[in-house]
């Protein structure tokens, strides 16, 4: 694919401009591309082959497995099949600090032709969690606004709340999820917060310069919300006596928040 300058195309009028694109404003060069097909709400399928994974979205997963699908996870495919059908199948690209993640797919912001960033329309729209992995974290701020927004109005995923309470956990994969901490502790596998015995969240050792320790440290006794991909420690004989199940690892300061 031919890397090109998109400001001529990616330009528009403040007049044209959506409220998403006033979360997350385009940068002034893209790297152009064209969709071949939307996969599911944040992943698309380019004429070049590359799958891209859409930077800081995550929507339900469609059923897979034998598994349903996710409650909205036919709505955000579809959303996201409109927002690029509105651009005529083009879209542009800013890579991620990391291009890559480990299934090989292209890890991109993605905008449209009238420079429209369509993670942001997807949050904006109550159709995906806002979700950040360092070190792609550049649009975090804009990225909550326009969660925030949806969340605010009771729009998709928000009408009815998705956020579990930590024992409510029953399996692996994304969750929001609230909880009062009971333990914090820090060692060598990094900083571990315990949510009434049910949960732990773990900053990993790489990670904890992106962290507050002492903000973490005084959670004690607090309600908060985290949000991640939710592991289940007793497979494969991970668990140890005494430890809590279920293990979410914080990827990002933002995935952590007081409860509302």
């Amino acid at each position: 694919m031919k890397k090109a300058s998109l400001a001529g195309a990616f330009f528009v009028s403040a007049i044209w401009l959506s409220a998403a694109q006033a979360f997350c404003p385009a940068p002034a060069r893209l790297d152009s591309a064209t969709v071949q097909r939307v996969v599911d709400g944040d992943t698309l399928r380019l004429s070049d082959g590359r799958n891209v994974r859409m930077i800081g979205l995550n929507t339900p997963e469609l059923g897979k497995q034998g598994r349903s699908d996710e409650p909205f996870a036919v709505a955000a495919r579809k959303r996201l099949e409109a927002l690029v059908a509105e651009s005529d199948g083009r879209v542009g690209l800013r890579l991620g600090a990391e291009s890559k993640d480990r299934y090989g797919r292209t890890l991109a912001h993605v905008f449209s032709a009238r420079g429209e960033n369509l993670e942001a329309q997807m949050l904006a729209d109550g159709l995906g969690f806002q979700v950040a992995v360092a070190p792609n974290v550049n649009l975090v701020d804009c990225q909550q606004a326009a969660e925030r927004r949806a969340r605010k109005a009771g729009l998709g995923l928000w009408k009815r709340s998705p956020v579990l309470k930590a024992e409510q956990i029953e399996r692996s994969g994304f969750a929001l999820v609230s909880g009062r901490v009971s333990k914090v502790q820090r060692n060598r596998g990094g900083i571990w917060i315990e949510l009434q015995d049910k949960l732990v969240l773990r900053v990993a050792p790489n990670l904890l310069d992106r962290f507050d320790a002492a903000s973490l440290q005084a959670l004690k006794g607090k309600q908060i919300e985290a949000r991640g991909w939710v592991v289940d420690r007793s497979r494969r004989g991970g668990l140890k006596s005494g430890q809590a199940r279920w293990l979410l690892p914080l990827t990002d300061p933002s995935m952590l928040q007081p409860s509302r």
